[in-house]
C-alpha cells in the first residue's frame, strides 16, 4: 500500500478525528506505556500522550511516519509491519485505530501473537476497524463494473463479525470485555468526495490497469453510487465499524516466531 501521506492528512482528517471516541476505552493513568499500532501521522498518538502516558506510534508507512515526526518530534514512532514486530519492551496497553481491516484474514493471528509478545499481562488491547457490511455498497458497484469488463474484484479488506474476531481474540489468548458492530455514514470532503476516497483507499484491485481505465471504472462507480451515497451535494462512505477491549490474560501462550520478545 502507497499511501500520499499529504493527501492522506489533508482530506481523510475523519479517520483519526473518529478514532478520538475510541481512546475513551482505555484505561490510562499517568506513565503508562502505550503503543499506537498503526499510527499514521501519528495524530492519535499525540492525543494519547496529552494524557500523561508515554506514547509510542508504530506503523509500516515511512511516509506516513515523516509526517508523524514532524508533527510530533517529542514522540517516538518506529517504522515495522504490524503482522511481524519485535519490541524490546513490555506496553501496558496497545490501541489501533482503523488498520486491522488491511491485514487479510490468514495473518491475523500473527498480528495478534505480535500485539501479544509486546503486552504486559493484563494489557488493554482496544481497537476500531471496518466491520462486516462495511463499504459494501462501495465494493459492490466496483466488483460489478469490474465484471462487466471481464475482471475479477478481488476485496483488498477484511471486514469481520463481531463473532468471528471475538473468536481469534480468545484463541490468542485474550479476554474480550467489550465489543460493538455499527453503522457510520461518514461524510467525505470535497465535489470529487467519493472519487479521491476510492484512489486513496481502493489500490490492489486495480494493479496492472491502465490509467484512463482506471479512471473510467472510478467514474463509472460514483455514477452508479450517486442515487445512494450524494446527499445534498455531500459524499458519504458507508461505513460499518467493529470496536473492542480485550485483556491479555495472566499467563500468555508462547508468541509465533518472529514476535518474541
Amino acid at each position: 500500500m502507497k499511501w500520499d501521506a499529504e493527501k492522506y492528512t489533508k482530506n481523510f482528517a475523519f479517520v483519526h478525528q473518529y478514532g478520538s471516541n475510541v481512546l475513551e476505552l482505555l484505561d490510562l493513568e499517568k506513565g503508562m506505556n502505550v503503543l499506537d499500532l498503526g499510527c499514521g501521522n501519528g495524530a492519535l498518538t499525540g492525543q494519547i500522550a496529552e494524557t500523561g502516558a508515554r506514547a509510542v506510534g508504530l506503523d509500516a508507512s515511512r511516509d506516513l511516519l515523516q509526517v508523524a515526526r514532524k508533527a510530533f518530534p517529542q514522540l517516538e514512532f518506529i517504522q515495522a509491519d504490524a503482522t511481524d514486530f519485535h519490541l524490546e519492551e513490555k506496553f501496558d496497553a496497545m490501541f489501533s485505530n482503523a488498520v486491522l481491516h488491511w491485514i487479510e484474514r490468514e495473518k491475523q493471528p500473527r498480528v495478534l501473537q505480535c500485539v501479544k509478545a509486546a503486552l504486559k499481562p493484563k494489557g488493554q488491547l482496544v481497537f476500531e476497524f471496518g466491520g462486516f457490511g462495511n463499504n459494501q455498497l462501495i465494493h459492490a458497484a466496483l466488483e460489478r463494473i469490474l465484471a462487466e469488463r471481464g475482471l475479477v474484484y478481488k476485496m483488498p479488506f477484511y471486514f469481520p463479525t463481531i463473532g468471528e474476531y471475538a473468536t481469534l481474540l480468545e484463541q490468542a489468548g485474550f479476554r474480550v470485555t467489550y465489543m460493538t458492530l455499527f453503522d457510520r455514514l461518514t461524510r467525505l470532503n470535497g465535489e470529487n468526495g467519493l472519487a479521491d476516497w476510492i484512489h486513496m483507499f481502493v489500490q490492489s484491485p486495480f494493479e496492472g490497469m491502465e490509467g484512463t481505465d482506471k479512471e473510467q471504472v472510478i467514474m463509472q462507480a460514483v455514477d452508479l453510487l450517486r442515487k445512494d451515497l450524494l446527499r445534498d451535494g455531500i459524499w458519504y462512505a458507508d461505513y460499518v465499524r467493529i470496536r473492542g477491549k480485550a485483556i491479555l490474560e495472566e499467563t500468555p501462550q508462547s508468541p509465533m516466531p518472529g514476535c518474541e520478545n
